[in-house]
């Protein structure tokens, strides 16, 4: 394994973001009080939403700071954690040149987002626990190629969480930027790593609405970084990515963390029976343990399992053909009624 290596992020930035003058909206320029604005060619006549919202969403990030222990300054917030992902690719990989590394099997749009890029995947599997390799990612990185490692915790599609000694050690030793994705985390047991942001310049750490919040219809990702890179996203991010319909929702939330916290205990009662449930058939080969809303599950023929579902109406995603999830299907945790019905249905099978 190799030695630290000291990384200077401005090394790792596209010349042309360097350059970049960003679009200075009208509520950049003025973000006092005002009586009357007429400066951003708005209708004036009141309909809840004729203003345009806060470019910055400093509500929304001062109610996160709170609940995250983050600053404000190191939050910034997308539509849905794939804008933040689509944005780090802009930022620090020049197309056709530099590559992003995953490690498989992960989520699936670190790789289309390169592809949209035009920038090179490389790619080093997981290993048969679902585990970083440690030696093969760093043995396979290319210095100031090599911009961008996906670190999917709890990973999608296993469910798993990855060890912290081992992701904190491609922090430390990765020449390019870590991203850690954890849209998962309000599941696991194992802490989150949102506290190293302001130890390594070169972390990045994704968090979204979508899953324990219950949100996923509004489209709100969450990017933690340092401020130097949380300012290079607002740079390139359009002016209004976040709409005022999105804020209003996120801030009534946040203010109600008592129903998020009531989710995640029964989703993790649920996740616990169904793990139960479906390890007492037949025809159910292997019951991963998860970390997040959803089981990995290995069946003897997952096809004849997942067309006799639909038929029944009931739909679960078959990753079958997905490296080292061979026969696996990926069940979501639903309400204690939605198992219910899913366990039936197989036990029916039976």
């Amino acid at each position: 394994m190799g030695k630290r290596n000291n990384m200077n992020i401005n090394n790792l930035i596209r010349s042309n973001i360097k350059k970049l003058s960003p679009y200075a909206s009208a509520r950049h320029e003025f973000t006092g009080k005002a009586e009357v604005f007429l400066d951003a060619n708005e209708n004036p006549f009141e309909t809840g939403f004729n203003r345009y919202p806060d470019p910055l969403q400093i509500e929304v990030k001062k109610q996160i700071s709170k609940i995250k222990n983050v600053a404000v300054e190191n939050i910034f917030l997308g539509n849905g954690s794939d804008e933040a992902i689509d944005l780090l690719m802009r930022i620090f990989c020049e197309p056709r040149i530099d590559e992003i590394m995953i490690l498989p099997p992960t989520y699936g749009m670190y790789k289309v987002s390169a592809s949209i890029a035009d920038v090179a995947i490389k790619t080093v599997n997981l290993t048969l626990d679902f585990q970083p390799n440690v030696d093969e990612i760093l043995a396979a990185e290319v210095k100031n190629k090599t911009k961008l490692l996906f670190l999917c915790s709890p990973n999608n599609p296993t469910g798993n969480s990855f060890d912290l000694k081992t992701m904190g050690y491609l922090v430390k030793h990765f020449n390019g930027i870590v991203v850690i994705d954890e849209a998962y985390i309000d599941f696991a047991e194992q802490e989150s790593c949102i506290k190293w942001i302001n130890k390594y310049p070169n972390l990045v750490i994704l968090q979204t609405f979508s899953k324990a919040w219950g949100l996923a219809g509004i489209r709100l990702g969450m990017a933690f970084a340092n401020t130097q890179i949380v300012n290079l996203l607002n740079k390139v991010k359009p002016p209004y990515n976040i709409n005022q319909l999105t804020q209003k929702v996120a801030l009534q939330t946040l203010e109600n963390q008592e129903q998020t916290k009531g989710y995640i205990k029964e989703i993790l009662k649920e996740r616990y029976w169904l793990e139960l449930a479906l390890g007492d058939l037949k025809f159910t080969k292997k019951v991963y343990s998860s970390d997040a809303n959803f089981i990995l599950v290995e069946f003897d023929n997952p096809r004849i399992v997942y067309d006799y579902l639909a038929a029944k109406g009931v739909i679960v995603r078959d990753r079958s053909n997905v490296i080292l999830c061979d026969n696996c299907l990926r069940i979501t945790v639903g309400t204690h009624e939605e198992n219910g019905i899913l366990v039936n249905c197989l036990r029916e099978m039976i």
